[in-house]
């Protein structure tokens, strides 16, 4: 048998995979809201075990991970294989075109929600060791799975979980496929992802709402309070002001500049799919502020009254949201404290919260191991794939390069339109089925590696 035989049982067996996707999809798993986490979870194992995956389901502090393991020769290559069961909440509920429990195929893609983040490009992947076993009778190296069901609430308890079972998860590489592939429709092969900060400012003034008339330049705003705040945090160039924020961040190598320098751009696609008339930058600068340089950004500021019409008050309180995307070697918790000593020194009667953090991750480009799966994926889809050093989202990628010490390269299946996390949230049918076909040739590859 050849790899070549690969594309027909896949072919052979479209129905039967899409099926199998689709109990996936109809079963709710909700991370945010606790919603038919355990049920997923069992389903899951039970899929696992019929592909022939030792299975297992280990409890953490929150949701529970879904473990798997194909071990041919304790001393083989592993590889980890990354992935989440648990998805978004489906609201607005009146803006899906299809109930978004119930996959639905409509021109080519299935419609449904974690159809692309993350449910079918993990399926894939399951199916992948499915159908390579079936065409070869064995694997050529060790598999480990790790499907946790927090990524969609931060993966609170994941670094914990690996920490915990260092031995158990012990690897070569993580792989994983989450997110959309580039919206040329070449491939990615990621690098890394930039980390996260998520904190809250509050500001309190009276007790109670006041009549801007009659208490106006008495009673004091909580909303200029925090606008005079933030004004010391960032000026208007965009350069963050908070010492030490720029601290500890790892300059890009040659080789990383240069691979910012070979992404494809095209500034009027780029620019339409922000929403905006033009972008005033050339290729290397977009890609390096996208994934070399850390972000400080207002993602919500509540106050007083914001519906129709007037009404004339003093607000009594008031908040707004930042969320930090942090770059390597920053520390989410460094910057953390960072901030609360820039608060307390300019407004220390203004409460700082935080929300969320995720440490940043990078895999460097030069690692022999990266060149295999760059082979992999461009014999898999017969296109040269998009090296990217870093994504300039976030996803729990440190817990593998920083915990258990390994590199990490994330290949995205989905079409670059899969709106996840958005209602009609889908995947190309063709996109799940070259993500089966994709695996094997990464599996297959690192066998040849391995040997």
């Amino acid at each position: 048998m050849t790899l070549a035989e690969i594309s027909n049982v896949i072919e052979e067996r479209k129905d039967q995979y899409l099926e199998t996707l689709f109990t996936m999809l109809r079963q709710k798993s909700i991370s945010a809201q606790n919603e038919g986490i355990e049920e997923c979870a069992k389903l899951l194992e039970n899929i696992m075990k019929s592909i022939g995956i030792n299975t297992m389901i280990l409890e953490t502090n929150g949701h529970p991970v879904v473990y798997g393991e194909i071990i041919k020769d304790p001393e083989a290559f592993t590889l980890l294989i990354y992935g989440h069961y648990d998805v978004q909440p489906p609201e607005p509920i009146d803006e899906w075109l299809s109930p978004p429990f119930k996959p639905t195929v409509r021109d080519g893609k299935i419609y449904c929600r974690g159809a692309g983040d993350n449910k079918g490009q993990m399926m894939a992947q399951l199916l992948a060791i499915k159908t390579y076993k079936d065409v070869f009778g064995e694997l050529p190296i060790n598999i480990k799975f790790v499907i946790e069901g927090e990524e969609e609430s931060g993966s609170e308890n994941l670094a914990s979980f690996v920490e915990k079972n260092k031995q158990l998860l012990k690897a070569d590489l993580v792989y994983t496929s989450d997110g959309p592939m580039h919206d040329s429709g070449c491939p990615f092969v990621l690098l890394g992802v930039r980390g996260m900060l998520y904190v809250e400012l509050s500001a309190k003034g009276a007790d109670w709402d006041n009549h801007s008339g009659n208490k106006g330049n008495i009673a004091p705003n909580p909303a200029w309070k925090l606008i005079d705040l933030l004004r010391t945090m960032r000026d208007e160039n965009g350069r963050v002001l908070i010492e030490g924020f720029y601290d500890h961040i790892k300059k890009p190598t040659d080789s990383e500049k240069q691979l910012l320098r070979e992404l494809p751009f095209d500034r009027k696609k780029i620019a339409e799919n922000i929403g905006l008339k033009e972008l005033d930058m050339d290729g290397e600068t977009y890609y390096h502020k996208l994934t070399m340089e850390p972000t400080f950004n207002i993602a919500g500021f509540s106050s007083g009254y914001a519906g129709e019409g007037a009404k004339t008050i003093i607000p009594s309180a008031a908040k707004v949201k930042i969320d930090t995307r942090l770059v390597v070697d920053q520390d989410p918790d460094d910057i953390y404290q960072k901030i609360l000593a820039h608060v307390k020194k300019v407004a220390p009667d203004i409460e700082v919260k935080k929300l969320g953090a995720m440490k940043p991750s990078r895999t460097p480009a030069d690692l022999e191991v990266v060149g295999v799966i760059k082979e992999a994926v461009q014999e898999s889809y017969q296109k040269d794939p998009i090296l990217q050093p870093s994504l300039g989202g976030s996803l729990p990628d440190y817990v593998w390069t920083q915990i258990l010490n390994v590199p990490s390269v994330v290949v995205p299946y989905a079409n670059s339109d899969e709106a996840n996390h958005s209602p009609n949230e889908n995947i190309g049918i063709e996109n799940f089925l070259d993500g089966i076909k994709c695996t094997c040739h990464v599996v297959h590859k690192l066998g040849e590696f391995a040997k």
